[in-house]
């Protein structure tokens, strides 16, 4: 009896030996690596995305405060990101995106030399400023501190919407209350000219009838 219980232990470990080196031997198959695809050692690999911190620096213009300097670069920033040489889909050019139209009223006729001029660029925005608040001074002193749909409206908010949609425009929009809301081609419209500008000083810029270059 013990022979056979003997036996029977001596074949069950044959069976479970053989049972783990048992395989299936892998086949070896040449996997070819497109050129484009391989990096030597001295070669950097590119990012296709950008940082974090940078997107959220190209969705929130830098602080320069709530006086004049800081009411223009947010607008600029808004229309253009503050790029000098931008000129969208419409044909409206520069930092602060004017159309010819406008630049005509301010005295300047050569798109070329505007877009290649920071500093007229920036001549011609602070007196088409100058040239709005003259046209819209009666709406400023009657709406300025007032609220519509929410929003205190301001002097920098008036002017910004201004830019926007033209003096006229604007006048419909208080006039109204807010019903008449105006919206460029790229669906900003004035009531959030408004509110986004709201609350800057630009008392610095005096108005001015007729202002030109």
């Amino acid at each position: 009896m013990k022979r056979w219980i003997g036996f029977i232990l001596h074949l069950a470990m044959v069976v479970i030996l053989t049972s783990f080196v048992s395989y299936t031997a892998p086949v070896k198959v040449d996997v070819k690596i497109p050129n484009s695809l391989i990096v030597s050692g001295n070669e950097e690999t590119k990012v296709m995305f950008q940082p974090a911190a940078y997107v959220e620096e190209m969705q929130n213009p830098p602080f320069v405060g709530t006086a004049y300097n800081g009411f223009k670069e947010a607008l600029a920033f808004k229309e253009s990101q503050g790029r000098y040489d931008v000129v969208n889909t419409l044909g409206y050019m520069g930092k602060y995106q004017f159309g010819a139209g406008t630049l005509k009223l301010l005295g300047v006729y050569n798109a070329t030399n505007f877009l290649n001029d920071p500093v007229l660029q920036e001549r011609a925005f602070e007196a088409n400023v100058a040239r709005n608040k003259w046209i819209l001074r009666r709406y400023i002193k009657l709406y300025n501190g007032k609220k519509i749909r929410g929003t205190e409206i301001t002097e920098s908010g008036i002017i910004a919407a201004a830019h926007l949609a033209g003096a006229g425009n604007v006048k419909k929009y208080l006039r109204s209350y807010g019903n008449d809301d105006v919206a460029d081609a790229y669906g900003s419209n004035i009531s959030y000219y408004m509110r986004k500008f709201s609350g800057f000083d630009i008392c610095s810029i005096p108005q001015k009838k007729n202002a030109k270059i």
